[in-house]
């Protein structure tokens, strides 16, 4: 019970606030109430909730996790391996996702503050806005699960208030339970001039599907698939309920919320604290689905290494600084230019729908890899893409209103992702790993060498080199020629990050007894990097074998070291101006290392001590300039 009270709290806020302006976009504000357009629209919105939300994520997406982990990115590990083309499917999904997280949160926040509007006219309903979205984003540093259990409980409270209202009002009209027919559905589609486009309105009740999706980690699929039963109970009621107070104003004009308005008086200023409250949880889902995203981007080499905190020892439970600033100063961006919910309702469908087209894509391959009957995998394919084109074909119609917001931030994110995998890869095709055996007298006459000043008993270099053992050319220039670098021991570490979330195993390649190793780490993509603690323990397993002898000039009476001291030296690359590589190629080099610049130092990212870090800038030569038209001009004595 108390994992489902969680898993409201996290996975709900953004599909469960939806009835605060659904029903309100769909009439049109203004509007002059139809009765084929209230009971069409509720129609679509059942449909809607069954076909994509419950059919196509409770009970088939969210089957395709990656070691108990959801989201787009999970997804394509699952099939990376079938087709190459799949990574922009997925990098185009993930960007989308990531740019909804600054949508949901204003307008969430700001389409129950409005009804603050309803009891004080003149209200600063965009400050008020700001205030508590800048509230949430600063408690995220706590943990999703303080925050889901503050949260469940307040969740709980929102649905059973939906339920009920919906209950109240539908026992005035019980015709408005014939709106479940798919047939109201089909009617307003096809005799409503703009039947088409109110899909666009009618999309943003599963605009939080997707999050469910991604927040798979944070609570397991048993929680969020016994808790959608009453979730969708209640979402239904409501908003038949709504679909029943608007048949009684059939005729008149939309000019205020039909949430508010189905409220009995005296229950409105509890209904709009009840709803503030179930808005800034709304934020959440987008919020902690936005860490798994970009968790799992960095993982797969999308993104550059940025900051991950756990917050808290539950599974799933992550918190990335770098990311939380982001979408803050997003959110904010986009509260200041829209002002009000219903001018952002155009941006807000786009980038959802783009990220599904993509999840039926990769979800599609994922039933061919399982094995999965031909005909069903071609069926739901070709179903779900066609459902999802239409919910595109109605949102992009809004493009001018305000959706090109969202297109232009999916549009940045997809081409940062872009560029870090195109970079990587030509930084891959200039391969400048070298053998580390080539080098070894070198290494061991400078370890003997009493006339250099010892820089540390044990020299630890990250690299990027798999080869267990070669190591990158910079390393060994760092070593022997910046300032020669003189160490009893050296170690060259390498990280594998394995798609199993807790692995936690290292390799040892002894290069030369007592004077160079090779550690391959093999982490889990949950665990916490710090290196510190790992190059400790390994080098103390090795003395205790007999592997490694480590002296040391002076003791403590508590032999708390007794693996002598660390050094970790990070090398930061800048390009050289003696590269003779394709203009295109060195401008995304550029950009690449620029970037590698400005997100966190590797010192947090990999848990290192500041104390014992040594930080480099080293010239990246990837292809030298072959030949050089230089001529020289000889004088005669006395010219």
């Amino acid at each position: 019970m108390a994992g489902l009270i969680i898993t409201l709290g996290i996975i709900y806020g953004d599909i469960g606030t939806s009835p605060l302006y659904v029903m309100k976009a769909i009439v049109g504000e203004g509007a002059l109430i139809d009765r084929l357009v209230v009971l069409g629209g509720v129609s679509l919105v059942f449909w809607t909730l069954t076909l994509q939300t419950t059919v196509k994520y409770v009970l088939l997406t969210l089957r395709a996790d990656n070691k108990g982990e959801g989201g787009i990115f999970s997804l394509y590990t699952l099939v990376r391996r079938r087709e190459k083309w799949l990574l922009y499917a997925a990098i185009l999904g993930g960007a989308a996702m990531i740019s909804d997280g600054m949508i949901t949160p204003p307008i969430s926040v700001c389409a129950a503050i409005e009804g603050l509007e309803l009891k004080y006219k003149g209200i600063p309903t965009v400050e008020i806005a700001l205030a508590i979205i800048s509230l949430l984003f600063f408690v995220q540093r706590f943990g999703t699960a303080a925050v889901g259990r503050g949260f469940g409980p307040i969740m709980l409270v929102w649905f059973t208030t939906l339920g009920a209202l919906g209950i109240l009002l539908i026992s005035t009209n019980w015709q408005v339970l014939e709106a479940l027919s798919p047939h109201y559905g089909l009617q307003l589609l096809m005799h409503n001039p703009k039947g088409v486009l109110i899909l666009g309105a009618v999309f943003l009740c599963t605009t939080g599907a997707e999050a469910l999706y991604a927040d798979l980690g944070h609570c397991g699929r048993q929680n969020i698939q016994i808790s959608w039963i009453y979730v969708k109970i209640c979402l239904v009621l409501n908003y038949l309920g709504q679909a029943a107070w608007l048949l009684q104003h059939v005729g008149t004009h939309l000019d205020e919320n039909p949430f508010y308005g189905m409220m009995p008086t005296w229950f409105l200023w509890p209904g709009i604290i009840i709803a503030t409250l179930a808005a800034i949880i709304a934020s959440q889902a987008l919020i902690s689905g936005s860490f798994t995203l970009v968790s799992e981007a960095i993982r797969l080499g999308l993104l550059p290494k940025m900051t991950v905190k756990f917050p808290t020892f539950l599974k799933g439970q992550i918190y990335i600084p770098a990311v939380n600033t982001f979408l803050w100063l997003g959110c904010v961006s986009v509260v200041l230019y829209f002002h009000e919910s219903s001018k952002m309702e155009a941006a807000y469908g786009l980038a959802i729908v783009l990220a599904m087209l993509c999840t039926t894509i990769l979800l599609a391959n994922w039933l061919v890899i399982r094995r999965t009957n031909e005909i069903l995998v071609w069926f739901m394919l070709i179903f779900y893409l066609s459902l999802e084109l239409l919910f595109f074909y109605a949102n992009a119609s809004k493009f001018a209103e305000g959706g090109y917001v969202t297109v232009i931030m999916t549009a940045l994110l997809f081409g940062l992702m872009l560029l870090w995998v195109k970079a990587k890869r030509i930084r891959q095709s200039y391969s400048d790993e070298i053998r580390i055996r080539d080098f070894l007298d070198q290494l061991i006459t400078l370890s003997n060498d009493e006339s250099i000043p010892k820089f540390a008993t044990n020299l630890v270099f990250l690299t990027t080199a798999k080869h267990p053992k070669k190591v990158e050319a910079k390393v060994l220039y760092s070593i022997l020629q910046t300032q020669p670098k003189r160490a009893d021991v050296y170690w060259f570490v390498h990280i594998q990050t394995t798609d199993e979330p807790y692995t936690m195993q290292y390799e040892v390649n002894t290069i030369a007894p007592d004077d160079v190793y090779k550690v391959i780490f093999r982490l889990g993509f949950r665990v916490q990097q710090r290196m510190n603690v790992f190059m400790n323990k390994v080098v103390e397993e090795l003395v205790e074998n007999g592997e490694l002898t480590v002296y040391s000039r002076y003791h403590t009476a508590s032999n708390k070291y007794p693996t002598g001291d660390f050094r970790f030296v990070l090398i930061e690359e800048f390009l050289s101006n003696e590269n003779e590589m394709p203009w295109r190629e060195q401008i995304i080099i550029s950009a690449y290392l620029t970037m590698k610049g400005w997100v966190s130092s590797p010192k947090n990212w990999f848990g290192l001590d500041s104390d014992s870090v040594e930080e480099e800038k080293v010239p990246l030569l990837l292809q030298p300039v072959k030949e050089v038209k230089l001529q020289r001009i000889n004088r005669k004595a006395g010219s």
